[in-house]
């Protein structure tokens, strides 16, 4: 399995044997994996969801958006509860050109990427529940 270091973005190949989420970054040393939601630029972005073979999940926010605020708590919440998924944001503020690639429309966006491919996206703002269901739905197609 290969996963993309949420710190200095090196790609880290996991043994199957080894659990991802006890794994040291070969390059940096830090934990290759993040629990909370990995904040992505233009930059940093395609690498993430590309090079990563678990599914990501982007949320597409501004900081002057309520229902993006709103919703921050539960993204994070359900991210620290997935230890089979990687969660991202991007500040669409800050990354216009990951935004504009990606078609945002309206915030908050979510899109679920697996090998950098786009699965699905859902707009607005999301309860634990509804977050939660929409991730399963999103496996489902993927399986």
């Amino acid at each position: 399995m290969h996963i993309v270091c949420s710190l200095c973005l090196a790609i880290n190949r996991i043994p199957e044997s080894k659990s991802h989420t006890q794994a040291k970054c070969g390059k940096c040393q830090q934990a290759a994996y993040s629990s909370s939601p990995v904040e992505l630029s233009d930059f940093s972005f395609y690498r993430y969801i590309e090079k990563n073979d678990l599914p990501v999940i982007v949320d597409f926010w501004a900081s002057w958006c309520g229902p993006c605020q709103a919703m921050a708590p539960v993204f994070s919440k359900v991210a620290k509860q997935s230890e089979s998924l990687l969660f991202a944001k991007v500040n669409t503020e800050k990354a216009q050109k990951v935004s504009t690639d990606a078609t945002i429309r309206s915030i908050p966006t979510l899109v679920f990427f697996y090998h950098g491919k786009e699965i699905d996206r859902i707009s607005g703002g999301l309860s634990e529940s509804q977050l939660k269901n929409w991730i399963v739905q999103c496996l489902q197609k993927i399986e």
